[in-house]
């Protein structure tokens, strides 16, 4: 019996990491991104804060990809810039320009499981999804809003992360992410995240046109809406520097 218990658990991992290698080969190869999208914060009664900001990307072969936020709207967040390396095997480096201080700050890998501008996204939340970040166990199948998924656990690697475990359905036909569940250290459910209004982009890549994030614990939640999305828009790893994120605009 032991035996049997064994294979069948070693067994799980092995699907669990196989399918999140389908999800990580189904995204490869998009190049570069540049989109406009609003950012909508809700307090537990329903009262709304609305932010505009436009994203940059890049993917990387070697390592995780990087990306740049830029807030425009309101005035009291304009000009505010968020650089991030998300890495496969690293802590993640990651930069805050704030305007009002004129200053760029570090974001400590201790840090990284605090909120992202107030936002119910946490700084870890803002990296690439990368296989060498998790654990993986395959849990079931399951039909999420009428699609066929898998059910997996993923169980962060990296010791300074928010999350003791995520749950995540991937539907079966396309590899998506429909929805995450976020358990936080102590075990409890913290947050779910569920992405809507799928897009086809090169006829290849899927992205979510909305995705919500609801604190179950604190009952807030952040929107965040694409209202356009651009590939291959010549973005180079220049377009990504520390050093220049006074001068981004």
């Amino acid at each position: 019996m032991t035996y049997s218990f064994s294979s069948h658990a070693e067994s799980a991992q092995e699907k669990g990491l196989a399918i999140a290698k389908e999800r990580k080969l189904r995204d490869k190869g998009w190049g570069d991104s540049s989109g406009n999208m609003s950012m909508i914060l809700r307090n537990a009664q329903g009262e709304e804060v609305e932010r505009k900001m436009r994203l940059k990307s890049l993917e990387l072969f070697d390592d995780g990809d990087k990306g740049l936020t830029i807030f425009d709207q309101p005035l009291d967040v304009k000009g505010t810039v968020f650089l991030n390396f998300t890495h496969a095997k690293e802590p993640d480096d990651q930069w805050m320009y704030l305007p009002k201080l004129s200053k760029v700050k570090r974001i400590r890998s201790r840090n990284k499981s605090g909120p992202f501008m107030g936002s119910e996204f946490a700084f870890e939340d803002m990296s690439s999804f990368e296989i060498e970040k998790y654990e993986f166990k395959y849990l079931r199948d399951e039909t999420y809003e009428g699609q066929a998924s898998f059910v997996i656990e993923q169980v962060p690697t990296d010791e300074n992360s928010g999350y003791s475990k995520q749950i995540v359905w991937v539907d079966k036909k396309h590899y998506r992410v429909l929805k995450i569940e976020f358990y936080d250290r102590k075990g409890s459910l913290l947050k779910e995240l569920v992405n809507y209004d799928f897009a086809l982009y090169l006829d290849k890549y899927w992205r979510p046109l909305r995705v919500e994030m609801f604190n179950e614990q604190n009952g807030k939640s952040t929107e965040l809406i694409t209202h356009e999305l651009n590939f291959n828009t010549g973005l180079t790893e220049n377009d990504f520097n520390k050093g220049t994120l006074k001068n981004v605009r």
